[in-house]
């Protein structure tokens, strides 16, 4: 049978009075008795105590360390994805800048045209000055010959 004795000491006397499920009898305990058992008590369960404060120190300065480590490890992720936003940068910069260099090749090459063209305006233009020159020089000369050929009425002495 299981009995549970709940004491209430007195400081008054050296009464104990348990409180049992069974019976209600007043029990007398020796203070001496008291503090002896109280020091048992406690020379048992203290070292454990102790033990388990210390391994519960122990695993919060670990878990503080690990908190540390962890926050540390989260700010090299978060570089390591600024980071790669960099690299997106440079490739879409290198992209554009091909870009560019195609777009200055092709006007170099439309410059080096237009240059060709209005070179080639200006001949077809000279050429064309010239032969308006040639055909005006011929229609004067022919003008000139039928001028000549005119007769002229003789004078008369």
């Amino acid at each position: 049978m299981y009995y549970c004795f709940i004491f209430h000491f007195s400081t008054e006397s050296n009464i104990v009075s348990p409180e049992s499920s069974v019976s209600e009898e007043p029990v007398f305990v020796d203070k001496a008795a008291v503090g002896k058992l109280t020091d048992g008590l406690i020379s048992h369960y203290l070292p454990d105590l102790q033990n388990s404060k210390q391994a519960l120190q122990e695993l919060t300065q670990n878990q503080v360390i690990l908190l540390d480590t962890l926050e540390q490890e989260i700010t090299k992720f978060r570089e390591c994805n600024s980071s790669l936003d960099i690299n997106s940068l440079f490739t879409e910069a290198k992209y554009y800048h091909n870009k560019l260099v195609n777009i200055r090749k092709e006007m170099m090459m439309l410059h080096e045209k237009t240059t060709k063209l209005k070179k080639r305006a200006l001949k077809l233009q000279q050429q064309r000055q010239k032969e308006a020159l040639e055909k005006e020089q011929q229609r004067e000369k022919e003008l000139e010959r039928e001028r000549q050929l005119i007769a002229k009425p003789a004078k008369r002495t």
